[in-house]
Formats: structure tokens, sequence, C-alpha cells
């Protein structure tokens, strides 16, 4: 696989029928690796080891309904009140990040109401903090450390 825009992490790995899987900590199992799934792992990692998110803050790859359509976030981390401090959309390395891109997320935003949105393909990454009274975003150098 590509190298990423991340620092570098172990990550354990299978292969079973010619297919190599990744093992993510989140979901706890191995999952298909492909070009999406390796920058989302990166970015799990990330916000693990850099950012000092706990494990159990974040959930990964689960279904949400935007205006009746069901939907899938790759990444979310909670505050401890169970509000949305953060939604990640990942994607591969190969897909260029354009304005589709924070429009789909701005979407998925409007049902969760995170402070903080990223945006990755691994090689570029692009953070934003939520001003809900404007109905706008900011964009940010970096997403905040975990703070209790």
């Amino acid at each position: 696989m590509q190298k990423l825009n991340f620092p570098t992490y172990s990550f354990r790995f299978k292969n079973s029928e010619n297919k190599v899987s990744i093992f993510d900590v989140i979901r706890k199992k191995f999952v298909i690796l492909q070009p999406e799934e390796w920058v989302r792992q990166h970015c799990v990692h990330y916000l693990i080891e850099v950012k000092k998110y706990p494990i159990s803050l974040i959930n990964v790859e689960k279904e949400l309904k935007v205006n009746d359509l069901k939907k899938r976030y790759d990444i979310v981390v909670f505050n401890t009140d169970g509000s949305i401090h953060l939604i990640v959309e990942c994607k591969a390395p190969k897909i260029i990040i354009k304005q589709d891109t924070f429009d789909q997320i701005a979407r998925y935003n409007l049902v969760l109401n995170a402070t903080y949105l990223m945006v990755t393909n691994g090689i570029n990454h692009y953070y934003c903090n939520m001003d809900f009274d404007a109905e706008q975003y900011h964009f940010l150098k970096d997403i905040p450390e975990y703070t209790k």
C-alpha cells in the first residue's frame, strides 16, 4: 500500500483467500484492506496515538440517516457526554478532495452536529471548526488534542 502523510504505525495484517485484511482496533476485527481502509486505519491510529483520543470514544463505519437516505460515516469521535466532537471523512489516496467532499461531510453534520470536521485522503488533510450560529465552517491547521 501507498505511503501516507501520517506517522508510521504498526498494523496487524492477515492474508486469507488471496485478500489482505487489516485489524481495526475500534471494530476489533480484521477488515479487507482497500485504499480507503488504509487511510481510515492510519487516521484512527493518528487520533489515538497522536491526538490522545480514547478508543472508547471512537466509532468507525456506522450508519446514519440523512434526509431519509442511509449513509455511513467513516470515523466519529464522541465527547464524554455522548455529543459528537469530530467527524472524519476518509477517501482513497487517488481521490482528489474537492468541494463535493466538504458538502458530503457537511450534510452528515446536519444530523450529527459535530464541533470539528476532518477530511483526508491520507495525503492531504483538512480540518474545520463548525460555527453553527453563522452556518459555516472555518478551516484550521489541525484538530485539537483530546482534553477531558
